[in-house]
């Protein structure tokens, strides 16, 4: 089937984006991100596709290769040059969204164009429709995933125009970018929100938070401590989104250190600090690096203890002395803090594999992180120490009990003002 556009579709689409941004004449429509010189085709059977369903669209080009277009001209590589179009579009694309002209987002990239979308997306708000289709390799798709709540659709095949492969991707995605739609989340809320960290090894622990602070009326947001999880939490504790953190798992900095797979970046452990909000840190899941297949293990970590997780989820146990380095950044991080802060300890184990007859049980390499924690953390950040272990009820307990007196602290302050 054939999609067309009408003349007035096609003028609002390829408008001027000062003008459409002002403007009233369009909205809740879907941006369209593409490099029109190499894409155009695709984009505009795409816009087809998007507006045959209702939604009226706006293209934005993000090409390179055509003369008169809208590029910067002090760029000196093609790195500086993509970056500074990432960063004119991610500023248009702002303007529309604060308009209110667009209520969705989609790209059709190679794999320049699709580094570039994931610029142009990066501070758009969690929960705002971003989809891309794209014929870039999967790691930098994966490592664009880290970075954003992006829908991927991989083409698999190129995209060279609309054949029989790339006509399926374009009306699937076409399709399901249409049926979005972003609606912003209205300032104030009933509830106080806790962000907590989990991984599979400390699944008891999240539970039982989650649980106590639903009997006090408190909601909890779960992000798994897989890279993206702590990267993506840090961003949202950043904009406000949260009263609290329980951080029960902070294996990513050990990722971070050691050089797993599994690393949130340099911003780890630092949002809620600089936010001032109440925080408990443990140590979740420090005995382990994180890596994928056995294949993938570098080889300077030959001999060393492993556990085939999953198939594709190989874990290496950390040594005291990694978890000295992992505990003294710990340390470094926490001590900016100017928010209440406590740090909890669970001597029986850190993990479901760090527990006495456990794959992973070594209460001396684990201490090491203790030991650097209490060595090099500023005297105003607390360290409390529990005879118990990370998934016991005692420990959820106390790091939920803790949290929820900071909560009421904290309002009982306000209703005083």
């Amino acid at each position: 089937m054939s999609h067309h556009c009408t003349d007035d579709q096609r003028s609002a689409r390829d408008g001027n984006l000062s003008e459409l941004a002002t403007g009233s004449a369009t909205t809740d429509a879907v941006a369209i991100v593409a490099t029109l010189d190499t894409k155009g085709r695709e984009a505009s059977y795409l816009a087809d596709i998007i507006e045959a369903c209702g939604r009226k669209t706006i293209l934005i080009d993000v090409g390179t290769g055509r003369d008169g277009g809208d590029k910067p001209a002090d760029a000196k590589t093609p790195t500086e040059l993509l970056k500074q179009i990432a960063e004119r579009t991610r500023s248009k694309v702002g303007d529309l969204l604060g308009a209110g002209t667009i209520s969705a987002i989609v790209g059709v990239a190679g794999g320049r164009a699709s580094a570039v979308f994931g610029e142009v997306v990066s501070e758009l708000p969690y929960g705002f429709p971003k989809l891309l289709v794209s014929s870039a390799r999967p790691a930098l798709l994966a490592e664009l995933a880290t970075h954003s709540d992006i829908i991927l659709y991989p083409t698999l095949v190129d995209l060279f125009g609309i054949n029989v492969f790339t006509s399926r991707v374009l009306k699937n995605a076409g399709r399901a970018i249409a049926a979005t739609h972003y609606a912003p989340v209205k300032l104030g809320r009933d509830k106080k929100i806790v962000a907590i960290t989990a991984f599979g090894v400390t699944t008891p622990a999240a539970n039982q938070c989650v649980a106590r602070l639903a009997d006090a009326v408190v909601d909890a947001i779960v992000f798994p401590a897989n890279g993206a999880g702590g990267h993506k939490m840090e961003q949202l504790i950043a904009a406000g989104e949260f009263d609290a953190v329980i951080d029960l798992i902070i294996t990513e900095l050990g990722d971070e250190i050691v050089g797993g797979t599994a690393s949130a970046g340099p911003d780890r452990l630092k949002a809620a600090s600089r936010q001032q909000i109440p925080q408990v840190i443990a140590p979740g899941a420090i005995d382990m690096v994180n890596f994928g297949l056995p294949s993938s293990v570098p080889d300077q970590f030959r001999g060393r203890q492993f556990y085939a997780h999953t198939p594709y989820t190989t874990l290496m146990r950390t040594t005291a002395s990694e978890n000295a380095s992992i505990g003294r950044l710990t340390a470094e991080r926490l001590s900016r803090a100017k928010g209440p802060t406590m740090v909890l300890w669970p001597a029986k184990g850190v993990s479901d594999y760090d527990r006495q007859g456990g794959i992973f049980y070594d209460p001396d390499a684990d201490k090491a992180w203790l030991d650097a924690v209490k060595g090099h953390l500023s005297a105003h950040v607390m360290v409390r120490d529990l005879n118990c272990h990370i998934n016991d009820g005692e420990f959820a307990e106390a790091a939920t009990a803790w949290i929820l007196e900071q909560l009421t602290q904290e309002g009982a302050s306000h209703a005083d003002v």
